[in-house]
C-alpha cells in the first residue's frame, strides 16, 4: 500500500502538486477577470438580486429546471464549504503565515470570474435526460458546443472518481476522527450512522440534495459564523493588527515571531493560492454540475449567482477563520501533540528559536533556500527513559523546534538507542510526544477555545467539521451521480449510489491515504481540461455576457 501512494505521490508532483498547478488556474481566472471586464465587480449587486429573487417575472411557459436560484447554490456551497475551511486555513497560515490569507482572497477574487465562465456554459449546455432529470456540467460542454467526445469522456471519468476521493471517502474519515477525538464515539459507529443518513439523502434524488441543502447549509455556516465571531470578540484588541499583517508582508513573505520560525513569499503565495483554489474549487467544474440543475431559461443568470460563492466561500468564511486563528495567537505557540511522521525531523547540530543565528539558518532549512548549511541527521541517537540525551542533534516537528519530547513504544517509555534515516526514525512503531507548532483542523480547534466559550469552542469546530464535511459528500454524490448519467445512462445510477454509500462507511474506519493522493490526482485530471474548455469558449462566453448585460441595463 505505502508502494502505490509513493507511486501516485510521484505523479502528483508533476500535476496537481506541482508549483504551477496553482497559477494555472490563477491564469484563467485572471485572463477572464480582464477579458470580461472585472465581472465580479460589475454585476456584484446584481448577482445578489437574481440569487434572492428580485425583480423576477413569472413565465407563462414552464421553465425547464431540477432547482431554484438559492437551492443550487447552496447545493454548490456544501461541496466548496468543507473541511478546507477549517483545516485549509490553519495549513496556509502554519506554513505561510499571515501573509497566507491574502493570496486566499487574490485567489478568490478572480475565482469568482472563473467560476462564473464555467457555470454559464453548462448551464447553456445542459441536457434533459432519460428520466426526465437535468444533467449538466463541462462534460456536456465539451461534448456538445466543441465536439471533443474523447475529453468529455476522460473529465467524466474524473468526476466519478473525484467523487469518491475527494467526496465520500476522506469526508467521513474526517468524521469519523473528529468524533473519536472530541466524544470518544466509536469510528465504525459513527460511519454507520453517516452511511445510512448519507443514503436516506442522496437515494431521494436532486430533490432530496437540494432540499438537504438548502437548509443544513445556512445552518451550519451560521454556527461556525457565531463560534467565529465570539473568538474575535474575545480578542478584539487583536483584530487590526492580525487583519493588517495579512497585507503588510504580502510580497516579502512572512517574518518569524514566537515559535513561528518565518515562511519566503513563494512559500506563503504557493500555499494561499493552493489553499485558496481548493477551497472554492474555481476552475474545477464540480459546482457547474450543481448549477445546471437551477430553473431559469439564461444561463448567465446562473453564472451571476455562482459568482458569489467564492466570496462566501473563501473571503467570507476563510478570512473569518483566518482571523479567529490569528487574533487568538495559538498560531505562535507550541502546543503538547503527538508528532505525525510527516512533520517530524531530527536536524544535525543544536540549534534553538531564541537564538537570532539559530533562527536564520533554521529559516533558510525549512524554505529550501540555498545556502542552508543545515543537514537531515543519519545515524543514531541514544534514550533514556523516554528522552534523547545525544547532544549535536536537534529535533524539529510541524516546521518548528520541538521542546519536552518523549519517546515511547507499546505504551511504555523508550530506552535504548534508534536508528535515524535521513531525519527519519527507522522504527515505525515509536510514538513521539512533545510540544510544537500545530496546524490544519487542530489549530482551529484550539484557536475556538481563546474566547468565552472556553473549551466549549473546540466542540463548535467538531460539529461543524462533521457537518461540512457530510454535506460535502452529498454534494459530491450529486456530482458523479451525473457524471455517470453522462458514460452510461439512468441504468448506471442505482449501483453508484449504493457504492458510494459503502465506500463512505468502510473510509470511516480504514485507512484513507491512498485516496487523498488518489484524489488529487483526479482533480488535476478534471481542472486541466477544464480550463482549456474554457479558454476555447471565450468568445461566445464574451458574447453571452454582453447579450446579458444589454438585457439587464
Amino acid at each position: 500500500m505505502l508502494d502505490i501512494n509513493n507511486y501516485l505521490v510521484s505523479i502528483d508532483s508533476f500535476i496537481g502538486s506541482a508549483p504551477w498547478f496553482p497559477f494555472y488556474l490563477l491564469g484563467i481566472g485572471l485572463f477572464f477577470t480582464i477579458y470580461l471586464k472585472f465581472p465580479q465587480i460589475r454585476f456584484f449587486k446584481h448577482a445578489w438580486s437574481v440569487l434572492l429573487g428580485k425583480g423576477k417575472k413569472k413565465k407563462k411557459n414552464k421553465v425547464k429546471g431540477d432547482t431554484t436560484h438559492f437551492q443550487a447554490m447552496s447545493m454548490a456551497l456544501s461541496g466548496t464549504i468543507g473541511t478546507g475551511n477549517i483545516g485549509g486555513v490553519g495549513l496556509a497560515i502554519y506554513i505561510g503565515g499571515p501573509t497566507a490569507i491574502f493570496w486566499m482572497l487574490a485567489t478568490a477574487f478572480v475565482g469568482m470570474t472563473t467560476k462564473f465562465v464555467e457555470v454559464s456554459l453548462s448551464h447553456k449546455y445542459r441536457v434533459t435526460t432519460e428520466d426526465g432529470t437535468i444533467a449538466g456540467g463541462p462534460m456536456y460542454v465539451m461534448d456538445n458546443a466543441l465536439g471533443w467526445k474523447p475529453m468529455a469522456i476522460f473529465f467524466a471519468a474524473a468526476v466519478v472518481l473525484s467523487s469518491f476521493g475527494t467526496g465520500s471517502m476522506p469526508q467521513v474519515n474526517n468524521i469519523a476522527q473528529v468524533m473519536r477525538e472530541t466524544f470518544d464515539f466509536n469510528e465504525m459507529a459513527v460511519g454507520g450512522v453517516a452511511s445510512i443518513l448519507l443514503g436516506f439523502v442522496i437515494i431521494g434524488g436532486i430533490t432530496r440534495i437540494a432540499g438537504f441543502a438548502s437548509r443544513v447549509v445556512p445552518a451550519m455556516a451560521a454556527l461556525y459564523l457565531a463560534g467565529a465571531l465570539c473568538v474575535i470578540i474575545s480578542n478584539y484588541e487583536n483584530i487590526i493588527p492580525s487583519f493588517l499583517s495579512i497585507f503588510t508582508s504580502a510580497f516579502t513573505g512572512s517574518s518569524a515571531m514566537g515559535g513561528f520560525l518565518g515562511a519566503t513569499f513563494a512559500f506563503a503565495a504557493n500555499k494561499g493560492v493552493g489553499r485558496g483554489l481548493f477551497s472554492n474549487e474555481a476552475g474545477q467544474g464540480s459546482s457547474a454540475i450543481a448549477h445546471a440543475s437551477a430553473t431559469t431559461e439564461e444561463p448567465v443568470s446562473e453564472g451571476m449567482v455562482s459568482l458569489l460563492e467564492p466570496f462566501i466561500d473563501t473571503i467570507i468564511i476563510c478570512t473569518l477563520t483566518g482571523l479567529v486563528i490569528l487574533s487568538s495567537g495559538v498560531w505562535l505557540e507550541k502546543h503538547e501533540n503527538t508528532f505525525q511522521k510527516s512533520d517530524f525531523s531530527i536536524i544535525s547540530g543544536s540549534y534553538s528559536d531564541t537564538v537570532e543565528e539559530d533562527k536564520a539558518a533554521l529559516y533558510k532549512h525549512l524554505n529550501f533556500m540555498d545556502g542552508s548549511t543545515i543537514r537531515t541527521l543519519d545515524g543514531e541517537i541514544d534514550i533514556v527513559d523516554g528522552k534523547m540525551i545525544t547532544n549535536g542533534a536537534t529535533i524539529l516537528n510541524a516546521r518548528s523546534v520541538a521542546e519536552n519530547v518523549v519517546f515511547s513504544k507499546d505504551n511504555l517509555l523508550y530506552s535504548g538507542k534508534l536508528s535515524v534515516i535521513d531525519g527519519n526514525l527507522g522504527d515505525s512503531s515509536v510514538v513521539v510526544r512533545g510540544k510544537s507548532l500545530i496546524h490544519s483542523a487542530a489549530l482551529t480547534s484550539k484557536a475556538f477555545t481563546r474566547s468565552f466559550l472556553g473549551d466549549g469552542g473546540q466542540y463548535i469546530v467538531a460539529v461543524s467539521l462533521a457537518l461540512f464535511a457530510f454535506s460535502t459528500a452529498v454534494a459530491w454524490s450529486y456530482y458523479g451521480d451525473r457524471a455517470i448519467i453522462y458514460l452510461f445512462g439512468p441504468k448506471g445510477i442505482l449501483p453508484y449510489r449504493l457504492a458510494y454509500v459503502i465506500g463512505f462507511f468502510v473510509a470511516s474506519f480504514a485507512d484513507t491515504t491512498v485516496i487523498w493522493t488518489f484524489a488529487a490526482i483526479t482533480v488535476a485530471f478534471m481542472t486541466i481540461p477544464n480550463v482549456i474548455c474554457m479558454f476555447m469558449m471565450r468568445k461566445e462566453v464574451n458574447q453571452m455576457v454582453s447579450d446579458y448585460s444589454d438585457k439587464i441595463k
